[in-house]
């Protein structure tokens, strides 16, 4: 049952977004992304609490989907070779693709639309949780510890940043990037924020 919720709200996320991509924040409303999405307004605040809230779910399922390549790690992999070995976008899904290229693209508009940051903001928190395991892992300390928690947040934090820049830079401006590129850009940044040594192969 919360499967089918959470694909309803996904499958009103990106209603929601294409709205806003194609109208602005302002000019659409919370009956225009029901009618989108096929649904009743009723409906549709009861999955969301506001208009900026719909775009979460899209958010998330990427933050996520890069949270789980990273809880994958394994112990005697550093961090660059691994991320350059797990990532690859050939293996994912169609709607997966379109899912990242939306995603891209609104955060990109944050500067323009920041009432939408919230959103993205929770999907970073969401993120953040899964970190905390992976932290836990190669620190082998538990998840309750504060150093554990404190270096997951600045790994988000770090993550968060890169895809920020990386958004703006290739929207905004047309900046072109290689995948390589992308992903030393995301290694660089967790190993530079790591309070804890975990981007080195571990010992068990």
């Amino acid at each position: 049952m919360l499967a089918e919720r959470e694909e309803a709200r996904l499958i009103v996320s990106r209603h929601a977004a294409r709205l806003f991509l194609e109208h602005g924040l302002a000019a659409t409303s919370g009956d225009d992304i029901a009618e989108a999405a096929g649904l009743s307004k009723r409906t549709v605040w009861r999955y969301f609490r506001s208009k900026e809230a719909c775009v979460e779910p899209l958010f998330s399922v990427s933050a996520l989907r890069f949270a789980s390549v990273l809880r994958r790690w394994p112990a005697e992999a550093s961090i660059e070779a691994y991320l350059h070995a797990a990532i690859r976008p050939h293996e994912q899904t169609q709607h997966e693709i379109e899912d990242d290229v939306l995603a891209v693209r609104l955060i990109a508009l944050l500067p323009k639309e920041p009432a939408l940051r919230t959103a993205w903001l929770m999907s970073c928190h969401l993120g953040e949780g899964q970190l905390i395991e992976v932290v836990a892992q190669r620190a082998q300390r538990p998840a309750s510890d504060f150093d554990v928690r404190l270096c997951a947040a600045s790994v988000m934090a770090a993550i968060r940043v890169v895809d920020e820049d990386v958004s703006t830079a290739a929207i905004t401006y047309a900046r072109k990037f290689t995948l390589p590129e992308i992903i030393d850009q995301l290694a660089k940044a967790i190993r530079t924020a790591s309070t804890l040594p975990i981007c080195d192969p571990v010992e068990r």
